[in-house]
């Protein structure tokens, strides 16, 4: 059994018993906090973080050498 399988077999037990809102609220308020957090920070802040993660780890340009 894939696990996309094993994901949606999970969310029809969970809706099916009743549990969905009480195992959904955790992702729900993680999710929640990570986009306040994320909307604190000033768009031309993760621009920089972006260019320097992006110049850091950039991969390596290959030299041909042409006769």
């Amino acid at each position: 059994m894939n696990r996309k399988t094993a994901w949606v077999l999970l969310a029809l037990y969970l809706l099916t018993v009743g549990l969905w809102p009480a195992a959904a609220t955790p992702v729900t308020l993680a999710l929640t906090g990570a986009a306040i957090i994320a909307a604190a920070i000033p768009g031309p802040a993760w621009l920089l973080a972006a260019g320097i993660a992006w110049l850091k780890h950039r991969p390596a340009t290959t030299n041909t050498a042409t006769a």
